[in-house]
C-alpha cells in the first residue's frame, strides 16, 4: 500500500468494530453522553502514543477531561495563553471538575530534550524548543548534570520534577486559584511507569513519590474520620 494507507486502514477497521460491536454494547452509555458531559477529572499527560489515560485509569467515556501536549506541560497563567490554558479554565470554571491529574512517564523523549535545549537536535525543532523552555525550572533542579552522562534514573527524575513544577504552574491560574480557595478542587501529580504497569503518586511537600495503595488507604482512613 501507499504510504500510511495500510494503518490508516487499520484504524478504519477499528472504527468499523467500534460501529458494529462496542457501541450497540455501551449504546446507552453514549445516548446519555448526546448532549452534555460532566467529567470529574481534568487529566493533562504528554501526548506520547504509549499512554492511554482511559486505560490506565479504567474509565469510561465522560470521565476525563483530557488534554496532552508534549511534555505534559502546563504553561504559567500569562506565559502562553492558548490551548493549555483554555482548556483548564473550561475544564475548571465551566465543567467544574473536581481533580486535576498531570502524569508524567517513563522513558519521556520531551524530558531527554529538556536535558540540552541547545542541542543542535532541536535546531529542526524550534517550536518544541520553545514549549519545552516552560519546564526549564524543572532541568535547573538537576544541578550540572550533562544530557551525555544521563541515565534513565536521571531521566526519570527529571520527569517527577517536572510534574512538580507543571503541578506549581496550575496554581498560577486564575481558575484553579478559585476552586481552591473554595475547596472545591484537588490536585495531585502522577508518575507513570510503562514497563511496569505502575503508577507512583509525587507527593509535594516531600517531593517523593508514594504507591497508589499507600495513597488510597490515607483517603480511606480521612472519610472514617469524617464520618
Amino acid at each position: 500500500m501507499a504510504c500510511g494507507r495500510d494503518t490508516l486502514a487499520k484504524l478504519l477497521s477499528g472504527v468499523r468494530t467500534f460501529e458494529t460491536d462496542v457501541y450497540p454494547e455501551s449504546a446507552e452509555l453514549f445516548e446519555s453522553l448526546a448532549t452534555s458531559q460532566s467529567p470529574s477529572t481534568l487529566f493533562i499527560t504528554c501526548a506520547d502514543s504509549r499512554i492511554s489515560p482511559s486505560l490506565v485509569t479504567q474509565t469510561e467515556p465522560g470521565e476525563l477531561f483530557i488534554v496532552r501536549n508534549v511534555g505534559n506541560i502546563v504553561p504559567a497563567y500569562g506565559e502562553m495563553l492558548g490551548g493549555v490554558s483554555s482548556a483548564i479554565e473550561y475544564a475548571v470554571a465551566a465543567l467544574k471538575v473536581k481533580n486535576v491529574v498531570v502524569c508524567g512517564h517513563s522513558n519521556c523523549g520531551a524530558m531527554n530534550a529538556l536535558l540540552d535545549l541547545n542541542a543542535p537536535k532541536l535546531d529542526a525543532l524550534p517550536t518544541v524548543r520553545s514549549w519545552l523552555r516552560n519546564a526549564e525550572a524543572a532541568r535547573a533542579a538537576m544541578g550540572d548534570l550533562k544530557a551525555e552522562d544521563a541515565g534513565p534514573a536521571d531521566i526519570r527524575q527529571l520527569a517527577e520534577y517536572n510534574v512538580l513544577l507543571q503541578l506549581a504552574h496550575l496554581r498560577t491560574h486564575p481558575a484553579v486559584v478559585r476552586a481552591l480557595s473554595q475547596g472545591a478542587l484537588t490536585l495531585q501529580g502522577w508518575f507513570y511507569d510503562i514497563p511496569n504497569g505502575e503508577v507512583l503518586i509525587l507527593d509535594e511537600k516531600t517531593r517523593t513519590t508514594r504507591s497508589v495503595e499507600s495513597v488510597l488507604a490515607e483517603m480511606g482512613a480521612a472519610e472514617k474520620e469524617a464520618v
